[in-house]
């Protein structure tokens, strides 16, 4: 099946200054894997069964990098809802914890809370079992290179869009990429992800699947 990503603004690769955005773009997938980027007119017409996700005043990008996922997943604790307690990551939460049941669950909730913020990569390493299977299945990359610290789920929080890119979007290359809200008067500084306010993300997108939308 073919689907066809509408945004105001399509950023193929955020980290450099240098490309421009697409006005009124779009980005068209098959298969988990990008098959065309472009004017949303042209793809549109060339393609008139595909369905259409449309997102309005948004800026489509490539997903996010979250370079903390050694803490956030081993050392953090990702409350459960029912427990009462918020949703914010509790420092030390699992120090010294040999229960992988309980590491599991938490970060399986951590990371199902980091696609809220467009990510779509993390960084490891992941020395739990649990940890490393929650990972496997949750459908973000793993990457090297965590950087040990505490840190928060949403990169933006702390990195410019540029810095916190994961890649890149190109013709047949995975359908990995977030949706960012944009304000009234955004424009081009919002196409170089300097305007986009952490907490933005409206939609994630890993090999094809919407796997956050908000609410």
């Amino acid at each position: 099946m073919l689907t066809l990503h509408r945004a105001a603004l399509v950023l193929p690769d955020p980290a450099d200054p240098t490309a421009p955005p697409l006005s009124d773009g779009a980005v068209l997938v098959r298969d988990g894997r990008i098959a065309a980027l472009g004017p949303y007119r042209a793809l549109a017409a060339a393609h008139p069964g595909a369905r259409l996700r449309d997102w309005g005043d948004a800026l489509l990008t490539a997903g996010l990098r979250n370079p903390y996922g050694h803490w956030l997943l081993e050392c953090a604790y990702h409350p459960d809802p029912r427990e009462g307690v918020g949703d914010e990551p509790v420092f030390g939460g699992l120090a010294g914890t040999t229960d992988e049941a309980r590491c599991g669950a938490s970060a399986r909730r951590g990371l199902q809370r980091m696609l809220g913020f467009g990510v779509t990569a993390v960084a490891g390493p992941f020395e739990r079992a649990s940890v490393r299977t929650a990972v496997a299945r949750s459908g973000l990359a793993a990457l090297p290179g965590s950087v040990g610290d505490e840190g928060p789920l949403d990169p933006l929080a702390v990195l410019p869009l540029g810095a916190a890119a994961h890649g890149r979007l190109t013709d047949d290359g995975p359908a990995d990429f977030a949706v960012f809200a944009l304000t009234a008067g955004q424009g081009a500084a919002a196409a170089g992800g300097d305007a986009l306010r952490p907490g933005g993300c409206l939609a994630t997108v890993l090999a094809g699947r919407l796997v956050y939308r908000r609410r």
